[in-house]
């Protein structure tokens, strides 16, 4: 969570089972919209957030405020005037950005060999590189300087991971079958991960930077400790490799994708699978589940994403239109919305609700391998073979711009957590950073 300061000041008491709670101050979550409030019970600091999904800058302000007050025993009357001031600040949070276009901001020459992956920290201000040489390269978003390079894989390092929100420490999985945990400050090799028997092809921390999953050709996934090194379980169950693996937003779930055409809802702490998600018709190409934890994604090579409910295992809704593979999913940050990527050289972005598509993104001349939301929510970008990153209008579809210059097939594109900034890695063996 973004916690910016919100407020300190006289405690609000309420009682809860008999336990006083006191509210030492609020905090600002931008993306998706909220407010923790961070409270004293039995002398223990706890969080509770009050999610916002739903807030746009049309919302009335004022009936919101006093709706948050009547439900929040925490929040008192005389509270008002300050939650108003947040409210506001998310608002504006929101529309930041909106109407402004991305210039180049710099061009690194990152790698000697291909590039695999590249990925922001949370603030944006430094980003790490894979690539076939073996190694991954931390650096300076702002002034383009390579900070560190991590060395000590034997073969190439295919994906990268932060530890987000913190961003202290950085994960690798490699093709020599090991991952490795670094010092994202200092560069040191913190802990070998070995255990997989073939190439490591995805990777994620857990939303608590406790736990690493690994994802690998060898059909297993495994679990394993940040602090310790340790294998503290082996997911068991596909029969075809890994190549899609995510965490829920609470981290106490994962799910995963594979080539067997079915994605897997595991229980982090047990290790035990919760749900196969079966009906796709070929191989999974990317998951992820929302921001709720309720609902994931699934896209495939059928041509098909399927909504499933992650508590029944069911499948909601197959979404259809694309005549070709897809390649790449993604939720919004509210998830009311999701996009998917094909290999027809269209992206589609639907209601989540409802299944309806609202938008199709029509204008790469390639295939698109990459797509994303940005925070906000009313832009995507997309990657694609055509050697270009486009940045989409969410509600009309219109195509804002076309980030130029790559000369080979960009397989790449992220955004920062303010959207503000954009990453592209491109087979031509350069990262490009576009700034608004």
């Amino acid at each position: 969570n973004e916690l910016a300061r919100g407020w300190r000041g006289e405690p609000q008491r309420a009682e809860a089972g008999g336990a006083l709670m006191k509210l030492k101050r609020f905090l600002l979550r931008y993306y998706p919209p909220g407010i923790i409030l961070e409270y004293e019970q039995s002398g223990e600091l706890k969080n509770k957030a009050v999610d916002l999904l739903t807030l746009t800058p049309e919302t009335d302000v004022e009936v919101l405020v006093n709706q948050i007050v009547r439900q929040e025993a925490l929040i008192s009357d005389a509270r008002k005037p300050q939650l108003r001031k947040l409210i506001y600040k998310l608002i504006e949070k929101q529309e930041s950005h909106e109407n402004e276009s991305f210039y180049l901001f710099k061009i690194l020459r990152a790698h000697i060999l291909p590039l695999t992956n590249c990925a922001f920290n949370k603030s944006g201000d430094r980003f790490i590189t894979g690539s076939y040489d073996r190694t991954c390269k931390v650096w300076n978003t702002l002034t383009g300087e390579e900070l560190l390079t991590l060395e000590g894989h034997k073969n190439v390092v295919y994906a990268i991971a932060f530890n987000n929100p913190f961003g202290d420490k950085i994960v690798t999985g490699s093709f020599d079958k090991t991952a490795k945990l670094w010092d994202s400050e200092t560069g040191q090799l913190l802990h070998t991960l070995r255990g997989h028997t073939t190439e490591i092809v995805c990777l994620a921390f857990d939303p608590h930077g406790a736990v690493v999953a690994t994802g690998s050709m060898d059909s297993t996934a495994k679990l394993w400790s940040v602090t310790e090194g340790t294998e503290l379980c082996t997911l068991n169950g596909h029969t075809a490799e890994i190549v899609s693996l995510n965490f829920n937003n609470a981290g106490d779930q994962i799910i995963t994708g594979s080539f067997d055409h079915t994605t897997k809802v595991w229980a982090v702490e047990t290790g035990l699978c919760l749900h196969t998600l079966a009906g796709h018709r070929g191989e999974i190409s990317s998951t992820q589940f929302d921001f709720s934890g309720e609902l994931c994604i699934s896209g495939s090579i059928d041509r098909t994403c399927k909504i499933w409910n992650v508590s029944t295992g069911q499948c909601i809704n197959t979404l259809r239109g694309h005549n070709d593979e897809i390649l790449d999913v993604a939720f919004n940050a509210t998830g009311t919305k999701l996009v998917t990527a094909s290999a027809d050289g269209t992206a589609r972005v639907y209601n989540t609700m409802t299944g309806a598509c609202q938008a199709i993104l029509i204008g790469h001349e390639g295939e698109i391998s990459k797509v994303s939301f940005n925070p906000q929510g009313n832009k995507i970008i997309t990657a694609s073979s055509d050697r270009t990153c486009r940045v989409w209008d969410v509600d009309n579809g219109e195509n804002l711009q076309v980030l130029e210059g790559h000369t080979d097939e960009i397989f790449s594109a992220a955004f920062n957590y303010d959207g503000d900034t954009i990453i592209t890695g491109s087979k031509d063996n350069t990262c490009r950073i576009w700034k608004c």
